[in-house]
């Protein structure tokens, strides 16, 4: 049974251990810029931020018995404002017909845009390799949680969510749509370009070209990854796609990935959430009726802490009996408000 929880200080030095492993943008080995991710989700779940929407969350996983940090996952806010707005291609098709020559082409066109005032994005899932796949599901509870704490707390996030892809990469973790198009703008390389992007994005507004762009004028291989997935990206693809969220026609002006957008009252999680007392005693492993969830409790002063298992759960009225050990590795009593969100998804 692992623990899902708030990320704290003391974690760093577990993060950076898990840093060393993956080393991506969301969770750098890089132990100023780390200690920043972390101190600004403090200070959020804290309420320290005053404005929700400047707030920033990071969930860890945990194993109770070693207290080894094995993944995390992240909330943004809000992902898009006046001084760093969220930037992207939108995707359309554009017919030309000349009858002189009797000529009918499609083209895919790409138009650049910005949110200044943009939703709320999840991100940063990383999970240690092994942990991945498995009986635990380590990856799917780190993404279902952050809907789980969306649910708890609505009114801190923006009614619509957004999750960037990840799209193929070559095996050097270059990008072949930067190499054909941002990199002739901007002279970066796609890892440097895309970690000056997450501190600043105004390199982006004043030196890529304000007008639409063909993409008919990249090469075959290049216009086949355009809003594609890369083959470790499928199943979170699939995921989001089952709970509520769809492809808009867009993508990152990077390295081309989609966007996948879904608003809270269309996701399956958030729409299945429920609160309830924890019952008396623990779930008789024997008992008929139980469902596999993710059960969260608050703790500290003003609630502010966050702890989650994945657990059987079975909700009896205004009651939630689950098992022994999922109350241990939640230290929580019997009376105490929980919340509940199914592990399959939710129902359509």
């Amino acid at each position: 049974m692992l623990l899902l929880r708030d990320a704290q200080k003391t974690d760093l030095a577990g993060l950076s251990a898990l840093a060393k492993v993956l080393n991506t943008v969301n969770l750098p080995d890089d132990e100023r810029a780390l200690s920043g991710i972390v101190d600004r989700s403090v200070r959020s779940f804290a309420g320290k931020i005053r404005n929700p929407l400047e707030r920033a969350y990071v969930f860890v996983a945990e194993e109770p018995r070693t207290r080894r940090i094995v993944g995390t996952s992240m909330i943004i806010a809000q992902h898009g404002t006046r001084e760093s707005p969220c930037t992207f291609f939108d995707v359309s098709e554009r017919e030309h017909y000349s009858s002189t020559i009797d000529r009918h082409f499609k083209h895919q066109v790409l138009s650049i845009g910005y949110h200044f005032d943009g939703p709320t994005e999840i991100g940063g899932l990383v999970v240690h390799p092994g942990q991945r796949g498995g009986e635990a599901r380590a990856g799917k509870q780190l993404a279902f949680v952050r809907f789980l704490y969306m649910a708890m707390f609505r009114d801190r996030f923006r009614e619509r969510v957004l999750a960037e892809l990840m799209p193929p990469l070559t095996k050097d973790g270059r990008s072949l749509f930067w190499e054909a198009f941002g990199k002739r703008f901007t002279d970066l390389d796609y890892q440097e370009a895309d970690k000056k992007s997450r501190e600043n994005k105004e390199f982006i507004q004043q030196l890529f070209p304000p007008s639409d762009v063909y993409a008919t004028l990249f090469s075959p291989a290049v216009r086949r990854l355009l809003g594609k997935v890369g083959p470790d990206t499928e199943p979170v693809r699939r995921m989001l796609e089952k709970i509520g969220f769809r492809y808009v026609d867009r993508i990152d002006p990077f390295d081309g990935g989609p966007h996948y957008e879904a608003t809270l009252a269309e996701i399956t999680l958030v729409r299945a959430y429920r609160r309830a007392r924890l019952a008396p005693g623990p779930l008789d492993a024997g008992l008929h009726g139980g469902e596999d969830c993710l059960i969260a409790v608050t703790r500290g002063e003003g609630r502010t802490r966050f702890r989650a298992v994945r657990a059987e759960a079975r909700l009896d009225g205004t009651n939630v009996w689950i098992p022994e050990r999922a109350r241990e590795v939640l230290e929580a009593r019997p009376g105490e408000r929980a919340h509940v969100v199914p592990f399959d998804g939710g129902a359509r």
